[in-house]
């Protein structure tokens, strides 16, 4: 199953954590999903910690189908449906009961002239009609489990038939039945090859057609075992799906094509479901270019698209995102069919030395470690490989070795070397016979090895036996027609496992409770309202988080004494609750290092303050802290998944660099530093240019200590920046220079 091994908070970073009243929340491992049933528990934000799995068996393999609207009149659309869903429910050994007010009998199968009469074993309705509500009122009478809507003309056509579809859902909801649709299809009852053995992929899709390339790779003996064309979701959705098909023995990965997710905590909390399962999930999310629709006042808000949280969220529960529906068949299929790797890396082997150094160029690209082979292995090699040609990685034959006796010996002694987890081997074209004998020997290799065998066929014909018979007919290799998707599945296959054998649900541990520190914030909110900096410092003290030394005056003679407590140099700020970007307009001074400079300055600021009409409660006298690195931390709300962290490079060019990293909450010490490895400017964190390293630590600490305020305050706090956080040398902490909040 899962792994068990993983870091854990140093004792003095937790007690550091601990000190403001709470624990940091870094999650335990767990090896199996909660049980369903568990829905009711809560974080301390009153969000659900799990889901239940819909048991969608009788949905799928239902014993008796309701078809109404049925009818067997021909050129009528419904006629072609009838006869589809006749013919599904035979195969998978269901009775069909048509309904319709004036037929008795319908493809010679009696006839029910309405829903009251339907007999009691009833699983699963499909609605054939223009307006599903009236229908589903009836239902709510019966034991009926599942119903099916096809009709269109809801949400997806605007105001109006959104507002449609809302009450379609509430009396959906007080029906107790279970709907997929509207402006759904027949995939659902599509006939499945059952001559294919194997693990199999599920597939989700909102847009019907979009799911036929991979319903397509049965042809090329990839087992199908499922497909859910969602539709609008006015209930069962995405995460349903998923969920379900987790907890599926027979479901080696689910792949999904997303337009809209319907709700981002039911959607994490799928993917945390089959994460902890190790089912691999794949997924086309369409809104790349989406920018995110607010207007933000913090820095924060400003680098958090609606896309970008969506990604984030997805590499943080292991989804794996693609591009193309060419992307989600290939990398869907050889997650499903392919075993764990014994090792990451990979080896290119190829028959020409071109095309070997190409591909080798594009996959350490894309992050694959491509290992140079040991000086022995290279010498065993050249046993049967010309001893001019290179063999260290990638290998090149030099051609004439693949067509005897010493083609597969080669490709033995590469998958015998334990450093090497993948072999692949591109074939940019067909030269029989000995691309015939290359493709046997591979196979052949592949079924006696567990190492994972790829094939790149990149004859654009298709017909070459070779690849048709006997790559095709392998269920052993993973065979592709281009690089890129090769690189991108087989960078999925080793991250999926990497990802797995150390995941620790964060939901395990999220707090249910609030701390001490939320007592303390909650006093300092101010609905509907940006707090001034120094309110906003308050707040973050609140949780432990640190400030400079400061005082808050409002004459020039208090804050000569301001400066003489706080300690020269200081820095002087304007404060006010109007304040977001200070700098530009002149409102905070450096370095002073006098009372006449003190006294000027105050003058200065609050002259500023007049002229631009910014009301002030007063002005802040500040510790100067010595140069750090500068970073951005702050939250802001998602529409779709609420309180979120964000993590980044500040200071007065954060907007330009828009180097930053999110997360949604919650997430553990694990996250928070792989959201620092993810920034483009990571290495100043490690010291550059005689700079010592930073405190890595402290600023974690920080995002963990936000991310607590995140969930406490997440429906109250519209968003939070704080920037710049001075991030000091090793061991002496992190300091917030600035901060800026605005309450829900």
């Amino acid at each position: 199953m899962l792994g068990s091994t993983h870091g854990t908070l140093t004792t003095d970073f937790r007690a550091r954590v601990e000190a403001c009243g709470e624990t940091p929340r870094t999650a335990v491992h767990s090896t199996a999903a909660p049980a369903a049933g568990n829905a009711a528990e809560r974080d301390v934000s009153g969000r659900p910690l799990h889901s239940d799995v819909p048991d969608l068996d009788r949905f799928f393999r239902p014993e008796s189908v309701a078809v109404i609207g049925a009818s067997d009149t021909e050129g009528r659309p419904n006629t072609g449906i009838t006869r589809q869903l006749i013919a599904w429910a035979e195969r998978v050994g269901a009775r069909v009961h048509p309904v319709h007010p004036t037929r008795t009998s319908v493809f010679g199968l009696p006839c029910h002239a309405s829903v009251a009469e339907l007999p009691d074993q009833v699983d699963l309705a499909v609605l054939l009609v223009a307006d599903p509500v009236p229908v589903i009122e009836e239902l709510a009478d019966t034991k009926i489990r599942f119903a099916v809507a096809f009709a269109s003309g809801f949400a997806e056509t605007g105001e109006s038939g959104a507002a449609a579809q809302a009450r379609l859902a509430a009396a959906v909801q007080r029906s107790g039945l279970r709907l997929l649709g509207p402006n759904t299809n027949l995939n659902a009852f599509q006939e499945f090859r059952e001559d294919l053995d194997g693990p199999a992929i599920a597939l989700i899709t909102q847009s019907g057609h979009q799911g036929r390339p991979v319903y397509a790779l049965q042809e090329l003996g990839i087992r199908l075992s499922h497909w859910a064309p969602t539709g609008n979701e006015a209930d069962l959705e995405t995460a349903d799906f998923i969920s379900y098909f987790a907890e599926r023995p027979e479901v080696g990965a689910i792949a999904c094509y997303v337009e809209g997710l319907k709700d981002g905590r039911s959607f994490l909390l799928a993917a945390d479901r089959a994460a902890r399962n190790g089912v691999p999930v794949v997924a086309v999310k369409v809104g790349r270019t989406e920018t995110g629709a607010r207007m933000a006042a913090s820095h924060t808000g400003k680098l958090t698209g609606a896309d970008t949280v969506v990604d984030a969220a997805m590499r943080q529960f292991g989804v794996i995102r693609v591009d193309g529906l060419d992307e989600l068949q290939d990398t869907a299929a050889l997650l499903a069919r392919a075993r764990p790797p014994q090792a990451e890396g990979v080896v290119v082997y190829s028959i020409s030395g071109g095309t070997g150094a190409h591909f080798s160029d594009l996959a350490t690209e894309a992050g694959l470690t491509l290992p140079t082979l040991s000086d022995a292995k290279q010498a065993e090699l050249h046993q049967w490989i010309p001893p001019y040609l290179n063999v260290a990685n990638p290998v090149d034959n030099g051609g004439h070795p693949v067509g005897d006796w010493r083609g597969r010996k080669i490709i033995d002694a590469i998958l015998a070397d334990p450093s090497v987890g993948v072999l692949i081997c591109p074939i940019t074209g067909p030269f029989p016979p000995m691309s015939d004998r290359l493709a046997q020997d591979l196979v052949d290799a592949a079924e006696a090895t567990d190492k994972l065998v790829c094939v790149i066929w990149g004859s654009p014909v298709g017909t070459e036996e070779a690849y048709r018979s006997t790559l095709l007919g392998s269920s052993r290799v993973a065979t592709f027609r281009t690089f890129g998707n090769c690189i991108t599945a087989v960078r999925a296959y080793l991250g999926h496992h990497r990802f797995t054998a150390s995941y620790r649900s964060p939901f395990d541990e999220a707090p249910r409770t609030p701390s001490p520190s939320y007592r303390k914030a909650r006093a300092l909110m101010r609905p509907g309202q940006q707090l001034s900096e120094h309110a906003a410092k308050q707040l973050l003290r609140a949780y432990g988080i640190r400030v400079p030394r400061e005082q808050l005056v409002t004459s020039a003679a208090a804050a000569v004494r301001a400066a003489g407590l706080v300690g020269y140099p200081v820095v002087m700020k304007a404060s006010g609750p109007q304040l977001a970007h200070k700098t530009e307009l002149g409102l905070v001074k450096v370095g002073l290092t006098s009372a006449s400079q003190i006294r000027d300055a105050y003058r200065e600021l609050t002259d500023i303050a007049r002229y631009e009409n910014v009301p002030l409660d007063g002005i802040l006298v500040c510790q100067m802290v010595e140069r750090g690195v500068e970073m951005v931390v702050g939250v802001t709300r998602d529409p779709l998944f609420g309180p979120t962290v964000t993590v980044g490079l500040g200071g007065v060019l954060v907007e330009v660099l828009h180097d930053a990293a999110v997360r949604v909450p919650p997430f553990g010490e694990d996250q928070a530093r792989t959201m620092l490895r993810e920034l483009r400017g990571a290495a100043l964190l490690d010291g550059v240019r005689g700079a010592p390293p930073a405190d890595v630590d402290a600023l974690v600490e920080v995002v963990l200590r936000v991310q607590r305020m995140a969930l406490e305050l997440g429906d109250e706090l519209s968003e939070l920046d704080i920037n710049p956080l001075m991030v000091l040398p090793r061991g002496q902490g992190a300091v917030a220079l600035d901060a800026l909040a605005i309450c829900h």
